[in-house]
Order: structure tokens, then sequence, then C-alpha cells
């Protein structure tokens, strides 16, 4: 099993200001920690952990990690050092900024072991990057993400849906962009409206409106069949549900919901089910019985949040059941009636 140990360190590093991004609202985590801080941290997490049989990383979010001085990098990743050394630890994982990614970066970093870096791309779109602020282009995205493959990294891409003038084709545009990176990982977050941030004033004046709920479930799930084709990791969909945002204190506006990603593969789920949950054309007497068999590690989702596919198969059917299939792959599905 894998765990991650997350350590914030709210917009440390990083250049730019976004007109998306307050990372200390985001993540609920308003000061940056200290070395002993980090040993805390993982002391505290290591206590919950079966580390001797499980697969676990200390992951730095937040910042821009490579744009950090030299000090403050060594200074963190010094700090996990002696619980890699004890095997409590199997690696670092980082996030950065594609445009401060090098050779010289690279090798720092396996010094320390550090065994994944994710980018945070957003777009692959140069349109959209320069509207947003990002301060980067595809260009350096594509540069970066060979580099680190080139080197023995671990690649993690990370993209939004929602973002200003941003369309349907966008999305899929940058999906299949980002798949032909041949990331190991990837992680989609719909683009809420932080208070304190420009994109805030934006949605105050009338120049920007946050995707809907259904929307964005929609731009998501767009990306993830993308993805899904290629056989890519989505690791994460959605922002964390940190307090700051569940209750609302940091949130002015925008498609939050601590379940998005149960959302989103539930809606998967009902379009591959769509045709057994349309109306007979010649409504029969009797009901009939319905079994969907369907991949082990996909029955909750097949099932839907709140059991929503279930219900809305049993408005047709007198009994539906779903079973679990160890030899069924992906969202392949059987179906049996009796």
């Amino acid at each position: 099993m894998h765990f991650n140990i997350p350590v914030f360190i709210p917009h440390l590093g990083c250049p730019f200001q976004c007109i998306f991004c307050n990372q200390k609202h985001i993540s609920g985590i308003l000061k940056a920690p200290e070395a002993d801080d980090i040993v805390k941290i993982i002391e505290q997490k290591l206590s919950t952990i079966d580390y001797k049989t499980s697969d676990v990383e200390v992951a730095f979010f937040g910042g821009s990690f490579t744009c950090l001085p030299k000090a403050v990098q060594e200074n963190y990743l010094g700090a996990v050092q002696p619980y890699i050394t004890e095997k409590k630890i199997h690696g670092i994982r980082i996030s950065t900024r594609p445009d401060f990614i090098t050779p010289e970066i690279l090798h720092f970093l396996m010094k320390y072991r550090v065994k994944a870096i994710e980018l945070g791309a957003q777009s692959m779109d140069d349109g959209i990057l320069a509207a947003i602020g990002r301060g980067h282009t595809t260009t350096d995205v594509i540069r970066s993400s060979h580099l680190i493959k080139e080197h023995g990294f671990e690649l993690g891409l990370q993209t939004m849906v929602g973002l200003p003038g941003e369309k349907i084709n966008n999305v899929t545009n940058t999906a299949k962009k980002v798949a032909k990176l041949k990331p190991d990982t990837v992680r989609i977050y719909p683009v809420l409206v932080i208070k304190n941030t420009e994109l805030g004033k934006m949605y105050n004046q009338g120049t920007y409106q946050p995707l809907s709920l259904e929307s964005a479930v929609y731009f998501v799930m767009a990306a993830m069949e993308v993805y899904n084709e290629k056989d890519i990791n989505v690791i994460k969909v959605g922002l964390h549900p940190s307090e700051e945002l569940q209750s609302g204190k940091s949130l002015v506006a925008g498609p939050f919901h601590p379940s998005f990603r149960e959302l989103v593969l539930t809606k998967m789920w009902a379009l591959r089910l769509e045709k057994l949950m349309m109306p007979e054309k010649k409504p029969m007497n009797k009901k009939r019985c319905l079994t969907i068999t369907v991949p082990f590690s996909e029955y909750n989702n097949a099932i839907g949040y709140k059991a929503a596919n279930r219900k809305k198969l049993s408005e047709k059917y007198a009994k539906v059941r779903f079973l679990r299939s160890e030899t069924l792959k992906k969202m392949n599905f059987e179906v049996d009636y009796h």
C-alpha cells in the first residue's frame, strides 16, 4: 500500500502570482514549516502507518520547491534523509514549476533521493497560460518532462479545468498533449475562486464565471477518458477538502465538492450503463432482474455516489445486483438478465 506524508509549504519559492492562487487558503496552512516541524509531521504519520509493509513517501506540496533558495531545499530534504536511511520512508515527492527544472537541479535532487517530481502544467494552451499569468509556456512543460524522465524520476503532471477562456476542446487537447508526455501520474483540479486572488476580483467584477459543478464533472470526465485510454494513473481529482474550503472561509465560488472524484466516476459509469438505463420500447409486464459484474476496484464507482446509478437502474429493473470480478479490467463490465 502507498502512503504520502504531505508537507505543505504554502506559496514558497514561486516568483509568479497566478490569478487563481492563494496556497495559504487552499491548503489551510498559513506558516511554512521548519525542519523540526517536518520531523514532527513524519513522526506523527509514521505512528499510524505500518511502514514495514507500505511504500511511504514524504511529499512537499503547495509551493514551487525548486524555486526555493538551495539552502532551504537542503534543510527540508535533509530532515527526511535519516528516515530514508532507516527505510521508514522510501522516497520524496516534490511539486514545482516547469520553468525551474535543469539538469543541475535534477542532479541535486537525486543526491537527496527525491523520487518523483510533479510539474504544475495547468494547461497545454499557451494563450490560456498567458491569460492566467502562469509565467511559463507549453514548451517549458515538454522540455522539463523529458528531462525528468531521462534522469530516472517519476513524472507527475498537474492540470486544471475551468480556467478563464477555456472550453471543453481546450481540456481534451491539454489531456492529449499531456498523455503524449507519458507521465506516471496526473492530477486534475477544477478551478475554484479563492479569497484574496486576482480571480476573486474578476469574479466580483463579473469578468469570470466559474464552472458549475455539473460542468466541472463533465470537463474532468473528458480529460479522464483520455488518460484511461492511455492507461495513465490519475491519482487526484479535485482539491483536498481542507477546513478552509469546507467551512467556506476561503471559498468565494466554484465547483467544490468533498467527493468530487466520486461524482466524476459515477458519471463515467452512468454513460457506460446508459443503454441499460433507457426505458424499454415495449414495457414488459414483469420487470426483469439485472446483474452487472464490474472490475473489483470499480465496484463502488459503478454503483455510484450515494448509489445514484443503482437507483436509476432500479427504476427499470425489479432487482439490480453489482458483482465484483478479479479478471475484468479498467471499466469493462458484463451483464446478465434473469
